[in-house]
């Protein structure tokens, strides 16, 4: 009897939603639980020289750190170009899961810093060959685009924290209170039920989405000329690396420098696919307009994310050695403080899901630039809350956990308002064809934000108390410039983004 291919369950909904929706929440919940959770312990693993770590300074882990942290979103992007044009959407999250897992694996064996090293990558290219791919399927899920559209990111988002919680709680005590490679381990295990409930329920719930490949143009003349631009694109970023190299001004023998290299990687590599789809990518005006608004929304991303991730850097070291961590006799482990932010998150997700439908309903326009604005105003103003803790922990006494709890809820609501937007925006205002690549740029943002967020904790050594409060000032006054910034250039993004919301 021939096999029959089931097709997705289309009148199937929950909470008024796709149930394919559901299958992608959980799906991402598990690979956001392996992230966060091996995230939360990595960088404290890396400089401890006591229960079995790495034993590396600050300067060196807190690099290591970053290049590992932007490798993961970077490799989106690659990611991206993988699914439109060799797997699909579909495949890509599978295989990429299952090289996440493999890595994960590698992770939890004891070992030397090579094996431990091969481990970090393996879950880099895995993250980087899913992560994109499933935010597009659930973009799909919504061909009308509208506040639903918006509503269901923000649902879609609270799969992304509650793995976050669940890891960072799981992972963070096994890896503090019993051992590193046990919390590793726990990823593993987690990243294995993420798998499974894709292959489950996904053919079900979702049929053909996600199953999409670019053709080939039946026009060489176009096609060769595209591939000639990428061939000049990655050539002239070969020669300006090198040309760095050779005049000293980067350095790729040290971890440190090798993290300012990335650096200058993911900002040359994101400007140049930007120019490169711009100008060899056969848009059309219109197109060419929204691909500009990407980019905006690109460099405001990546601003935030350069305050929002030193959660679990610069913040990290400063909940483990400036913040009172006794409660009733027992010490809890640093790394839980990281939890506040995916808790806000889980709390306040429904609450804006749910002020945007109600906005959208009375016609007011609350546009995508706007909440971009405010996601950086809102940073600035964390950024304000630790000016005052580090204030007092120069002086030699342990802060109250109240500076970052208020930190982290003015992170949350600043995530809140550009995160689920902003992968929303994305899959609305890019081309069909590019829509995974873009998605990928998306990430990139994040990668270039994880990695100055990495070398900004890097000056956290015990020699440099002193700085702190004007280190933290310098990130709160970047962030609300830039929100400023924006909230002038409010009206002509919108007017470009030409209807979509």
């Amino acid at each position: 009897m021939e096999a029959t291919i089931e097709k997705p369950v289309r009148g199937t909904t929950v909470l008024g939603h796709p149930a394919g929706l559901f299958v992608l929440f959980f799906t991402e919940m598990w690979e956001r639980f392996s992230y966060y959770g091996m995230r939360a312990i990595l960088l404290l693993f890396l400089i401890d020289n006591v229960r079995g770590g790495m034993g590396l300074s600050e300067l060196e882990g807190a690099a290591i750190y970053g290049l590992y942290t932007s490798s993961v979103y970077l490799l989106s992007l690659p990611g991206g170009w993988v699914a439109d044009n060799l797997l699909g959407q579909r495949k890509s999250i599978f295989y990429g899961g299952l090289i996440i897992m493999l890595g994960h694996i590698i992770l939890a064996i004891p070992s030397g810093p090579g094996v431990f090293y091969a481990g970090l990558c393996t879950v880099a290219l895995g993250t980087g060959l899913l992560k994109p791919n499933i935010s597009s399927i659930v973009g799909e899920l919504y061909p009308e685009g509208g506040a639903r559209k918006d509503a269901a990111f923000s649902i879609f988002y609270m799969g992304i924290n509650t793995g976050s919680l669940l890891g960072i709680s799981v992972v963070g005590y096994l890896g503090q209170k019993v051992g590193w490679h046990y919390g590793f381990g726990a990823a593993a295990i987690a990243m294995a039920l993420g798998i499974i409930t894709f292959r489950t329920f996904g053919q079900r719930y979702l049929g053909d989405l996600g199953n999409y490949v670019a053709r080939p143009t039946t026009d060489a003349g176009p096609s060769s000329g595209g591939n000639r631009s990428l061939l000049v694109f990655i050539a002239g970023l070969v020669v300006i690396l090198a040309a760095l190299q050779l005049t000293g001004v980067l350095d790729l023998t040290t971890a440190p420098g090798l993290a300012q290299a990335m650096g200058a990687i993911i900002s040359l590599t994101a400007f140049g696919y930007f120019v490169y789809i711009l100008t060899a990518g056969g848009l059309d005006a219109t197109e060419k307009k929204r691909v500009v608004v990407l980019f905006v929304f690109f460099l405001a991303s990546a601003a935030f994310w350069a305050g929002n991730e030193q959660q679990g850097s610069s913040l990290q070291i400063f909940a483990d050695r400036y913040t009172q961590l006794t409660i009733l006799g027992w010490q809890m482990p640093s790394s839980w403080f990281q939890n506040l932010n995916p808790a806000f998150i889980l709390i306040f997700s429904p609450v804006l899901a749910g002020l945007w439908i109600f906005l959208a309903n009375r016609n007011i326009d609350f546009s995508v630039p706007a909440k971009f604005a405010t996601s950086l105003l809102l940073l600035g103003l964390a950024y304000v809350v630790m000016i005052f803790a580090s204030e007092v922990a120069i002086t030699g006494v342990r802060t109250s956990p109240l500076y970052l709890t208020f930190t982290y809820l003015f992170f949350t609501l600043g995530e809140l308002f550009l995160s689920p937007v902003g992968l929303s925006a994305f899959s609305k205002l890019s081309p069909k064809r590019y829509t995974s690549q873009l998605m990928g740029l998306w990430f990139v943002g994040s990668a270039l934000g994880n990695l100055i967020a990495s070398l900004f904790a890097g000056g956290f050594d015990e020699s440099n108390v002193a700085e702190m409060p004007s280190l933290f000032q310098s990130v709160a006054v970047f962030s609300l410039g830039f929100g400023v910034l924006l909230l002038v250039l409010v009206k002509p993004l919108r007017k470009w983004m030409g209807g979509i919301r």
